[in-house]
């Protein structure tokens, strides 16, 4: 019994007509009706009553039909992963990315690989730009979550979004509504000027441009560090405003900056090195 039988079995079965049924499979009815008599004798009764010409299932057919378009959705589906396994989506997938993104955003990408790449194993790594970089031009990132600037020759990236600035302080403990100018004497806490200069840079050209130098009392690696240091009333920050979401503490304010300072979060990936797994993430990180 071969496969194709089968699948001429069904088409007749549904049709109940062997000159539609060839029409659809796109052969003549000859061999059509030779192949579902191979079929009857192999297993040993007739599955179609062609009496009166007229073509009706009989009783064993009637069952065969229905067992065999069920177990043949479970063979599609087998059918379908083996060829996901076949195309290397079995192997290990490493994901970079910054801390300053929305913790949901990284969780939606995991839960919609996994389920459209079951046999997948994803590391998931909390790096800096600056980090991510090197391993992406090493091909020990498949793919990075990144913020601009991003110079390589070794690196394919595309705009994901565009993020603005807000001052984020602990409402409870400093009573103020006005701009970041207003901020001035407060103690802030940035992120390490090292593992993030380009961010770190651009933080003070912000405060440049509001009139003062800030005092960086406080520095992380980690923007949840940061938000949490602020909660606890130990200093003021400028965070990316796509985290007001994720971290509406009640505690907290935001003040909206000036909108011509904005930072580009990039889709990155090794150039050359292509991959149907990160085609499916970017596709899905931009809709």
């Amino acid at each position: 019994m071969e496969l194709r039988h089968l699948r001429y079995f069904l088409a007749v079965a549904k049709e109940l007509n062997f000159t539609k049924a060839s029409e659809v499979l796109c052969i003549s009815q000859p061999p059509l009706s030779r192949q579902i008599k191979e079929l009857e004798n192999e297993i040993g009764v007739e599955l179609f009553d062609r009496s009166n010409k007229k073509v009706m299932l009989t009783a064993a057919g009637a069952y065969f039909n229905q067992e065999l378009t069920k177990h043949l959705q479970d063979l599609e589906a087998i059918v379908l992963e083996t060829k996901k396994i076949s195309e290397h989506v079995n192997g290990v997938y490493k994901i970079g990315y910054i801390s300053s993104i929305c913790p949901e955003t990284i969780t939606n990408l995991v839960q919609f690989l996994t389920q459209k790449y079951p046999y997948l194993n994803i590391k998931l790594y909390e790096v800096s730009t600056v980090k991510q970089i090197l391993a992406l031009e090493q091909n020990k990132l498949d793919l990075g979550i990144v913020r601009a600037p991003l110079v390589s020759t070794k690196i394919d990236s595309k705009l994901w979004f565009k993020d603005s600035y807000v001052l984020i302080f602990n409402a409870n403990k400093i009573n103020k509504s006005g701009d970041l100018s207003e901020f001035k004497n407060e103690v802030f806490v940035f992120f390490n000027k090292d593992y993030a200069p380009s961010y770190y840079n651009a933080l003070l050209e912000i405060c440049a441009k509001y009139g003062f130098v800030p005092n960086i009392v406080h520095e992380s690696n980690n923007i949840n560090s940061i938000i949490q240091l602020v909660r606890n009333g130990l200093g003021v920050s400028i965070i990316p405003r796509s985290l007001k979401k994720s971290h509406n503490y009640p505690e907290l304010s935001f003040v909206d900056l000036d909108c011509n300072f904005t930072t580009n979060v990039l889709l990155a990936k090794p150039r050359q090195k292509d991959s149907k797994i990160t085609e499916s993430a970017v596709s899905f990180l931009l809709e």
